[in-house]
């Protein structure tokens, strides 16, 4: 099979690596790439919203399958320019990647279905914001509706940090239109983690549990990110409450999508709070979560490939997902800046060192190169990742490896998975 992924950060480095195991393979092609994806696939240089020009390679190359990594080409209808031509895609079509375009409309469709979900109001500008959080009351959460790469929830604690919130919304427009309309909710209080399945439109393939980090520091601190960490298992999620999960958040999901004339194809990420009342939607994305996916594909037992071209095909048929008893675990390399206005141009070293290492894989995420060096080109410069059988050793594993990797500007979290282990620990001795 040709295949195509769309993307070029460090989830489509490991859809690549996972793809490429695959023995129906012939050609892989990713769009644009980075020179980790370089190195397993022949890089397209077209950008991933470039609708237009990707689905004329498509077809050029008659392409079996595409599978579409960031949420944006999606929300622009590459799915639908490329079904229009007869070509096989996994991934939701524009009407349904809406579910995460818009935070509005996903919090009115979770209100529709009963699917647990916080209250909220929707407002238009500082002082509707102003007053929704003043009945809500302090700490809330203020969302921008739109696409912000991850860095549009902005949580407040005090009066002083709900006007620096307002400003950066409502003034600064730092999100640009996606902040048109903002909701405002309250803080939940509980765990939160993933959870992704991939759906045919009709049938639902769970994933493994897994949890992201998405704040830039340390104990959860400071700004929201894309993602700075994750693990899979999760350790938070006992076999009930995943099956909880399913029966009240992603079974409704799919369902009232096909409903509203929305069918669902791709990966349904849910991502949740889980309170004292059992989960809570805080959002849904629409595409593999990043760093999530670079955990969760190193547990992935056996070819996805023939899963997700059944999924696009149609139906999933008689294809299950299966995992190995392994755990894995992804620490983020940034940049310092990040998630703001990142250091770039600066020269890795220890790649090799670092991806020699037992159970490593190091997926390159934001990255370019310039002669025989390989530099840094964005906030989220690597995701160096392990898979162990337990998650202590992957997670040892990951920040070993992550430790020979240097340049100057170089951040990272150094607590991802600490608390959960600690919290399963005293579990134990409990």
């Amino acid at each position: 099979m040709k295949v195509l992924v769309i993307g070029g950060g460090g989830r489509e480095h490991a859809l690549c690596w996972k793809l490429r195991q695959s023995p129906l393979l012939t050609e892989l092609y990713c769009a644009p790439g980075n020179p980790g994806i370089g190195e397993i696939a022949d890089l397209v240089p077209t950008a991933a919203e470039e609708v237009q020009r990707l689905a004329d390679f498509a077809a050029d190359l008659s392409i079996d399958l595409t599978v579409v990594g960031p949420e944006l080409p999606l929300t622009l209808g590459i799915v639908d320019e490329l079904q229009r031509r007869g070509l096989h895609v996994f991934g939701p079509t524009r009407a349904a990647a809406e579910l995460e375009g818009s935070k509005v409309f996903a919090k009115a469709f979770m209100q529709r279905h009963g699917i647990p979900t916080a209250e909220a109001f929707v407002v238009h500008d500082a002082e509707e914001a102003r007053r929704s959080a003043k009945k809500l009351g302090l700490p809330a959460v203020l969302k921008a509706d739109g696409l912000a790469a991850g860095k549009g929830v902005l949580i407040v604690h005090d009066k002083d940090e709900l006007e620096e919130a307002l400003a950066v919304l409502f003034d600064e427009r730092r999100f640009g239109s996606a902040s048109d309309r903002v909701i405002v909710e309250p803080f939940l209080v509980g765990e939160e983690v993933s959870f992704l399945a991939l759906s045919d439109g009709d049938r639902l393939l769970p994933f493994a549990t897994s949890k992201d980090y998405k704040r830039i520091g340390e104990d959860d601190s400071g700004p929201n990110t894309g993602g700075m960490g994750a693990h899979s298992p999760s350790l938070l999620l006992s076999s009930e409450q995943c099956a909880d999960i399913m029966e009240r958040v992603m079974r409704p999901a799919v369902a009232g999508m096909a409903e509203e004339g929305r069918p669902f194809v791709g990966v349904l990420y849910a991502g949740l709070m889980m309170t004292a009342d059992g989960p809570s939607v805080l959002e849904f994305n629409v595409r593999f979560g990043d760093p999530e996916a670079q955990a969760l594909l190193l547990r992935v037992d056996g070819d996805l490939l023939p899963v997700l071209a059944a999924g696009a095909g149609g139906g999933f048929g008689s294809q299950r997902l299966r995992f190995r008893k392994a755990a894995a675990a992804c620490i983020v390399l940034a940049s310092e800046g990040y998630p703001g206005r990142p250091v770039k141009g600066e020269v890795i070293e220890g790649l090799e060192r670092a991806a020699a290492l037992p159970g490593v894989e190091v997926f390159h995420a934001a990255t370019r190169e310039e002669g025989e060096h390989v530099l840094t080109n964005g906030g989220r410069v690597l995701n160096v990742c392990a898979s162990a059988l337990h998650l202590t050793d992957a997670l040892k594993r990951a920040y070993a490896a992550a430790a020979e990797i240097s340049w100057p500007s170089k951040v990272l979290r150094r607590d991802v998975g600490r608390r959960v282990l600690e919290q399963k620990s005293a579990a134990v001795r409990g």
